[in-house]
């Protein structure tokens, strides 16, 4: 029987091999892990739906697989290890729900000399992100014709550009020049002409990120409103309530404060707490306020959700935080704990940030960055006094929300911080 790559999570149309934890010729036993798949940021395991021997393994760390394609052959346990290819395609049917893949048709325009094809074993399309499968689709691109330069053959949004570039040249210019452009592209700048370098590939997060960083950034009309808050009277809250909080489990740092005011703030200004739906021309305002929560880990940036912040009391905010970053920083984290947020909080005060801008998580609104606190003198009824103040950092998306509006919700967001009421502590 052939295992292959099950429904994942709605709108996850592919995955990255990113541990495979059988061997060729060897023994498993069913719901035995067979690999790990990550999508979106997240590792899921996938167990074996049957026991028998691995008879061959089809991909390898790091490819890109799509939903219904080939993982592991596996010859089951009392059963013919070579059965007839349409008996092995219904057995496959059976198992993970998804159709089995039919060989793929002849192509009637045979490709010129030279020009590259992909060559599918599985009868699947080559490996590609949703936005590159639509831009490509949007211009009527067959994406057999590029190559992709990642592992597994992997298309990115440099490829597609080079290819259509490949194909401008040809249209316009002779063919000897167009080749000699062509191989300078793929080929790119050769820096140890100047020194001495080290290369190290992109790690299947780094790239995730990379794509989505560049697609919100590419897309969404960015603004970034700064401004600074006064947390000198929210710390010695802090320092206050920290012992008893410790004492029922849970770590009280700034977080959980800036959780509960941005919640109430979204409350007041909704617009932050939506979505353009651009194909409906809708603006979409959610009802729920689910924060996600920028963790830096080893691998990268994640974000997990935290789901109901404005429900919940402080105590229990802080102990779902920690439970949270903790599970994120193992890479436990589970695919729908990625999912659903309706505004982000990106803190960089821990390591030493100041003000900056942050990229909007899209389909969202907006951001809000948190920097570092520092000791300035302030002016204070009259008098100067040293003062622990905070940097805040709005990008919103100037589509939705214009300058006024972001005016008026840091406002907002300063006095929460300023004025949080203790009785918040004490429930």
């Amino acid at each position: 029987m052939d295992i292959r790559v099950p429904r994942l999570a709605e709108g996850v149309e592919s995955a990255t091999v990113a541990n495979i934890l059988v061997s060729e010729g060897g023994k498993i036993e069913k719901d035995q892990v067979i690999l790990e798949l990550e999508t979106e940021k997240a590792v899921g395991p996938i167990p074996s739906p049957a026991s028998g021997r691995v008879t061959k393994i089809h991909v390898k760390e790091g490819d890109e697989v799509a939903i219904g394609q080939v993982l592991i052959s596996l010859a089951e346990e009392g059963a013919r290890e070579q059965a007839p290819k349409e008996k092995r395609d219904q057995l496959g049917k059976a198992e993970t729900g998804v159709p089995a893949p039919q060989e793929p048709a002849r192509a009637t325009e045979e490709p010129l000399a030279g020009e590259y094809r992909y060559e599918s074993r599985s009868g699947f399309p080559p490996p590609a992100s949703p936005s590159v499968r639509k831009i490509a689709q949007d211009l009527a691109i067959d994406l057999t014709r590029v190559k992709g330069s990642e592992r597994g053959g992997r298309i990115t949004l440099e490829d597609l550009k080079a290819y259509i570039q490949h194909l401008q040249q040809l249209a316009y210019a002779p063919k000897a020049a167009a080749e000699k452009a062509e191989k300078a592209v793929a080929k790119g700048v050769d820096f140890s002409r100047w020194g001495s370098i080290q290369k190290e590939r992109l790690s299947s997060l780094r790239r995730k990120v990379g794509q989505r960083m560049y697609d919100s950034w590419s897309t969404i009309p960015h603004i970034t409103q700064l401004d600074e808050a006064d947390i000198t009277e929210l710390m010695s809250l802090r320092k206050k309530y920290g012992p008893p909080f410790e004492k029922k489990g849970a770590h009280l740092t700034l977080m959980p404060f800036a959780l509960k005011a941005v919640a109430a703030v979204l409350k007041k200004y909704p617009i932050f707490n939506s979505s353009l739906d651009e194909a409906a021309g809708e603006i979409v305002y959610k009802e729920y306020f689910h924060i996600g929560i920028a963790v830096d880990t080893e691998a990268g940036l994640i974000v997990p959700v935290l789901r109901d912040v404005d429900r919940k009391g402080l105590l229990d905010l802080a102990v779902e935080l920690n439970e949270l970053v903790e599970k994120t920083r193992q890479r436990k984290i589970s695919l729908e704990e990625l999912q659903g947020g309706t505004f982000t909080i990106s803190n960089q005060g821990g390591i030493g940030g100041g003000h900056f801008t942050p990229i909007i998580n899209k389909p969202e609104a907006a951001i809000l960055g948190l920097g570092r606190g520092a000791l300035r003198p302030m002016v204070k009824k009259g008098k100067v006094e040293s003062r622990l103040m905070l940097p805040l950092c709005l990008s919103y998306d100037h589509r939705l929300i214009d300058g006024a509006a972001a005016v008026r919700f840091m406002n907002e967001l300063v006095q929460a911080l300023e004025n949080f009421p203790e009785k918040a502590l004490k429930g």
